[in-house]
């Protein structure tokens, strides 16, 4: 029989950086002054619908802010992550780090 070790405090992970596409999202935003709708479909595979959902997500959490604009006739949509965005994306990585380092000790 083995000795239980007492289960360390595992650190809250955001539920809204947690989703895969909108922390693939943030994660692009980051590295980036500014990203269109098409970019980011295209750098994550995502469908219209499930990027558009996604990233409103993020904007009503104010980690992203969008502006719609036309350029030739034709509308086009820019993302830009905020300074929120940054933080909760930081202190989510640390969490993460965290959680990773309590199983990796085990």
């Amino acid at each position: 029989m083995s000795a239980k070790l007492p289960m360390p405090d595992l650190p809250e992970l955001n539920p809204v950086i947690h989703g895969k596409l909108r922390l693939a999202l943030l994660s692009l935003l980051v590295g980036v002054e500014e990203a269109e709708f098409t970019w980011l479909r295209a750098k994550t595979g995502s469908t219209d619908g499930n990027l558009g959902a996604q990233l409103l997500k993020l904007e009503e959490a104010g980690y992203v802010t969008v502006e719609k604009k036309f350029v030739n006739k034709k509308p086009q949509t820019t993302y830009r992550i905020t300074e929120a965005g940054r933080q909760s994306l930081a202190e989510y990585v640390r969490a993460i780090k965290q959680l990773l380092g309590s199983a990796m000790d085990a």
